[in-house]
């Protein structure tokens, strides 16, 4: 039986390879994505994939700023639900990712 929920968890780090930097975890009811990106446009691109991959769910970490969580969402609107985790300044980085990765 294939698992009942694709979800994704994805998380900024400036060093962070995409395509390496990826691992799944897999239960009988979950299958959950946890992706690496560096920056913002690799960030959308990177939701678009997991959507089309079948993600449904995608969960961004606190380093993701309001106005880049509001893109992300717009990315993937009708094909999965992003939520994140928040903190108005990040702990790894000492200020809004808003500060740190927008264009």
């Amino acid at each position: 039986m294939p698992p009942q929920l694709k979800m994704a968890f994805m998380t900024l780090v400036p060093d962070a390879d995409p395509d390496k930097h990826r691992c799944t975890m897999t239960t009988g009811l979950v299958e959950l994505i946890i992706q690496l990106v560096p920056n913002m446009n690799q960030a959308i691109d990177m939701a678009k994939q997991l959507a089309d991959q079948g993600c449904n769910v995608i969960e961004l970490c606190a380093g993701f700023g309001h106005s880049m969580t509001g893109k992300i969402a717009d990315a993937v609107r009708g094909q999965a639900a992003v939520g994140s985790v928040r903190f108005d300044v990040h702990a790894a980085f000492g200020k809004s990712s808003d500060e740190l990765f927008s264009s």
